[in-house]
């Protein structure tokens, strides 16, 4: 007995798959449903990220760092994402929220490691480390095939050029013309650096939880090193993550 055809599949064959421009329009209806799909939800949306309590901007110091951390690439073998996965959260600590990326233009996700993940190094080392990291890897990392950078603890950081970039950031939605983040650009630089300035509790108020003191070991200048190691020491420390312990161990099981 002949088996029989089912004549919408019969018809997919003669006519659709051998008329490559139907063929193509085809495709692209089929795509184009799909796309508004996924698309079309978000325009009823006022925001796509998750607001969480204690992500912030960058203070300046910390985002001068981040430009050099991108200038000298270091996002080519360190990624700032933690998945989540048991043995990437038993090695790097509570994964990666979208929030915490929320100011990052661009952001630092990725899967690439040549060296560790550094989305929660702040605060894991102390500064006199990454000075040592920085000046020599191998001193601290035998097996590290990271260059050094010691030409960052001899280089002037340019504090003026601060204001234009949180200007720039603040046209794409960083809140930086608020608490006078952009009239204390250039000075908040200067007070992150010492514990003793007059303008300490101001700098706090705007930049709650921003670690204080001067990172290059050298007090008398402001160098790149500074910046870099601001940036660093503040990467996973704004979220108290105590609070997503529970649903973590719940996504992991």
């Amino acid at each position: 007995m002949a088996e029989k055809t089912n004549p919408i599949w019969a018809w997919h064959k003669k006519v659709l798959e051998k008329n490559s421009i139907l063929l193509t329009a085809g495709v692209l209806v089929v795509v184009s449903i799909g796309g508004l799909v996924e698309i079309a939800p978000l325009f009823y949306l006022d925001e796509t990220i998750e607001e969480v309590e204690g992500v912030r901007p960058y203070s300046p110091l910390a985002l001068m760092g981040r430009d050099i951390y991108i200038r000298e690439g270091c996002y080519t073998c360190h990624s700032q994402m933690v998945r989540p996965l048991r043995d990437e959260v038993e090695r790097y600590g509570h994964y990666s929220l979208a929030a915490e990326s929320m100011y990052d233009r661009p952001f630092q996700w990725g899967s690439k490691r040549t060296g560790p993940d550094l989305a929660r190094v702040g605060g894991k080392f102390s500064d006199e480390w990454h000075r040592d990291h920085m000046r020599d890897p191998r001193s601290v990392v035998p097996e590290s095939i990271m260059p050094p950078y010691a030409h960052l603890e001899r280089t002037p950081l340019e504090i003026e050029a601060v204001e234009g970039r949180m200007r720039a950031l603040t046209r794409l939605g960083t809140p930086y013309d608020e608490l006078d983040r952009l009239e204390n650009a250039v000075s908040d630089i200067h007070t992150q650096l010492d514990p003793f300035a007059a303008d300490y509790d101001g700098f706090i108020a705007r930049y709650p939880g921003a670690p204080v003191r001067d990172f290059d070991g050298n007090p008398d200048e402001v160098t790149e090193l500074d910046a870099l190691i601001a940036y660093l020491q503040v990467l996973g420390t704004m979220v108290d993550f105590s609070t997503y312990e529970a649903d973590a161990d719940e996504n992991l099981r």
